[in-house]
């Protein structure tokens, strides 16, 4: 069943790759700087939850065809 509202498939794309890039930055931040506190811990904790989430998100109704 086809939504008629809610992101099409080509933002659906966009925010796919926005997220691995955020993944990708995220993992790359934390190689060079490490964990230097706990806050940081929690930082990369919240941003690797919101880019993951958003990234299984968006591949889930992109292989459901769950889009206008």
């Amino acid at each position: 069943m086809s939504r008629k509202y809610g992101p099409t498939r080509g933002e659906l794309w966009f925010r796919l790759w926005f997220s691995v890039a955020g993944l990708a930055f995220l993992g790359f931040a934390v190689a060079y700087r490490g964990f230097p506190g706990i806050v940081w811990v929690e930082i990369t904790f919240f941003g690797a939850l919101f880019f993951g989430g958003t990234a299984i998100w968006a591949v889930r109704r992109l292989i459901r065809r769950d889009h206008p």
